[in-house]
């Protein structure tokens, strides 16, 4: 698990979805198969009789296994594997894959320059939904994995927004001349150096935050819609992107005074 976030935030490319799941599955089967005595190791008796605590076990690690198993499911929305909800923030995204690589969770689309998406909003007239993540952030996977693919959140961040994703871990190195010394609110020069650092203080700077999953609601001007929202449940969720819509509305009526 800790290797496969070392993995993400590094773009190493050792541990994507399907092999992380294959190793859990294959432990799970190992399990199962030395507590049934079919695997022995040189210094274990043989398994004569099945006494009730070991025989649940068996059940629990099998059905355990078996559920670990639905996660190589198709998502025909997502195009890419089904994620199996135990897991989430524990394995890799789904999208994290050799098979099924998807940039954007979901089924959705979204960008991950702020300025491309700012651009793309403005030419849509739609507002913006900003999302700070991680690549090791467990909750930003929950929110991707529960909330999101819920079909009525989906259409709204579908057909209403245009996705902003910041990774706020993003080891990526900025272009030398986009590179520079930031002063914070309170005085501190902050060498902005990797693209991750910069998504991080546009947050912390704007926003007052440093924790993730943040979503902002924009208008594609970058007026702020209604307050900033965390981790949470999917009626809150819902609720969130509803009262952005409205916000977009009350801004027109003032435009148009």
């Amino acid at each position: 698990k800790f290797l496969s976030m070392a993995d993400l935030v590094m773009k190493w490319g050792l541990l994507p979805y399907e092999l992380f799941m294959a190793i859990w599955v294959i432990c799970g089967f190992g399990i199962v198969f030395y507590l049934l005595g079919r695997i022995r190791f040189p210094h274990d008796s043989p398994v004569k009789s099945f006494s009730p605590m070991r025989l649940s076990f068996v059940g629990l690690f099998g059905l355990f296994t078996v559920y670990m198993l639905l996660g190589f499911r198709y998502d025909e929305k997502a195009e890419t594997f089904a994620p199996v909800g135990l897991l989430s923030g524990i394995s890799p995204s789904p999208g994290y894959s050799w098979i099924f690589p998807k940039s954007c969770p979901a089924g959705l689309s979204c960008y991950h320059d702020l300025t491309t998406g700012l651009d793309a909003a403005k030419q849509s007239g739609k507002p913006v939904l900003l999302d700070f993540t991680g690549h090791g952030c467990a909750n930003c996977r929950k929110m991707e994995d529960y909330v999101w693919p819920v079909p009525e959140i989906n259409k709204l961040i579908d057909q209403e927004y245009v996705l902003i994703s910041l990774y706020v871990d993003e080891k990526a190195d900025l272009p030398k001349e986009e590179q520079f010394i930031f002063e914070t609110n309170n005085g501190t020069k902050k060498p902005i150096l990797t693209v991750g650092n910069k998504w991080a203080t546009l947050q912390s700077e704007n926003f007052a935050s440093a924790t993730q999953p943040l979503y902002v609601l924009l208008s594609p001007e970058g007026h702020l819609l209604t307050d900033p929202l965390g981790y949470c449940s999917k009626t809150e969720y819902e609720h969130f992107l509803k009262r952005g819509l409205q916000g977009m509305q009350v801004l027109g009526l003032q435009a148009s005074r």
